[in-house]
Order: structure tokens, then C-alpha cells, then sequence
């Protein structure tokens, strides 16, 4: 498979990668991003991207691919709706969009979150905006859209967040890791196991197209 990879350099976007560039039916991987990836491979190549908006400049790059893992986001915190409403649903959509015109044949993976809003109606500003960015993802003519949502990610492999206070609850979360997965295994997932499902549903697919960190599990057990 040929991979595309928006938001490599997330905590999430990190697990993907390493999982894409060891898995032995990738054969070549591209992350897309305003940052190469650091990443030394010779599966990988990395597409820096000055103005992600502006499609035009870098889509003749994106065809011929097997599937697109979206991991780009941003935290919602003390943003207003129209701002983060741009940089999660204007620029998915515009990538998306790109994307279907040039790869109609593509399975597209969106990392959401667990709370998404797909009535698009309720009072959480960022759970609305990704449930309408969802359901406009599902509309798309891809050959196939799954929105992941998964609830707690604990990093692995060295790992970290862009985000410094991320990084702080993360330090004091991890001794805890082992007990968090035991006591509940269908709302703890790591960045290696949302990799290892990307993966998965971009090869065999899935019998639903909304996932929820227990189906995540499910997938990959």
C-alpha cells in the first residue's frame, strides 16, 4: 500500500507513522505537513507544506495513493467557533475534497474523538463542529471514510505531544498506563493500536464507519 499521512508530527500522527513504516505491506509512505517529520526512511518522504489551505501548490503530489490517515487537529481551548471551525472543518474539507478528486479509489481515516457530536446540534462547540465535519467526510466519493474516535491515547515509543500540557498530564499518566488499559479496556487506546487499526481498516475494512476506541480494539484483536 501507498500511504499519505496528514499531521505526522502529532502524538497521534507520530504512532501512525511508525506503524506505516514498519508494516510490511507499505511500501512507501508521504506526510503531509508545514514540518518535515524528522523521520529517517526509505519508505518515507516528507511534503512540507507552507499554506495547507492552498491545495493547488501540492495536489499533482497526492494521486496514486491507497489511503489517507488524517491526524492534523487542534485543541479547541480558547479558540471561538469560527476560528476553530476553520482549522479542523475548512482545512479537512479542502484536503478531503483534493483528495477524492484525485484518489477516488482511496480509503479515507479521519481521527475525530470520542464525544463527537453528529447531530451537530449540541451545546460542546468543538463536539459539533467535528460531528459536521464527520458527517461531510462520510459524503465524500472515496471508496471508503472511517471517522476513529477514540476516547484516552497513551503514547508510546518515545512518543510525545506538540503540546506542552499535554506532555505534563501524560508524565503523571503514564506509570499509571498498565492499570488505566486493565480497568478499562474499551475506552484506553495506544498510539501504536490506533496505527495497527488504521492500518487494518485501509487493507480489510470495517463493518461500521464510526469507531469507537472499544471497536479500534476489536479491529486489531
Amino acid at each position: 500500500m501507498k500511504i499519505l499521512i496528514f499531521g505526522a508530527t502529532g502524538m497521534v500522527g507520530q504512532g501512525v507513522l511508525r506503524e506505516c513504516l514498519l508494516a510490511n505491506n507499505v511500501t512507501a509512505v508521504v506526510a503531509v505537513g508545514r514540518t518535515a517529520t524528522g523521520a529517517l526512511n526509505v519508505k518515507l518522504e516528507d511534503l512540507v507544506v507552507k499554506d495547507m489551505f492552498d491545495t493547488v501548490s501540492y495536489c499533482d503530489k497526492l494521486s496514486g495513493f491507497d489511503a489517507c490517515f488524517y491526524c492534523l487537529g487542534v485543541s479547541s481551548g480558547g479558540m471561538k467557533e469560527s476560528e476553530y471551525s476553520r482549522l479542523t472543518y475548512d482545512l479537512t474539507m479542502v484536503a478531503a475534497e483534493a483528495l477524492a478528486t484525485v484518489n477516488p479509489k482511496m480509503t479515507f481515516v479521519y481521527v475525530s474523538g470520542a464525544g463527537t457530536d453528529s447531530s451537530e446540534k449540541g451545546r460542546s462547540m468543538w463536539a459539533r463542529v467535528k460531528g459536521r465535519l464527520e458527517n461531510a467526510l462520510l459524503r465524500l466519493p472515496f471508496r471508503a471514510v472511517y471517522m476513529f474516535r477514540p476516547g484516552m491515547i497513551l503514547p508510546l515509543h518515545g512518543i510525545q505531544s506538540k503540546t506542552k500540557s499535554y506532555r505534563i498530564l501524560y508524565s503523571f499518566i503514564k506509570p499509571l498506563g498498565p492499570i488505566l488499559r486493565w480497568a478499562f479496556p474499551r475506552q484506553v487506546l495506544t498510539t501504536e493500536e490506533i496505527g495497527l487499526a488504521m492500518l487494518t481498516v485501509a487493507r480489510k475494512g470495517a463493518a461500521k464507519r464510526v469507531l469507537n476506541t472499544g471497536d479500534l480494539r476489536d479491529i486489531i484483536s
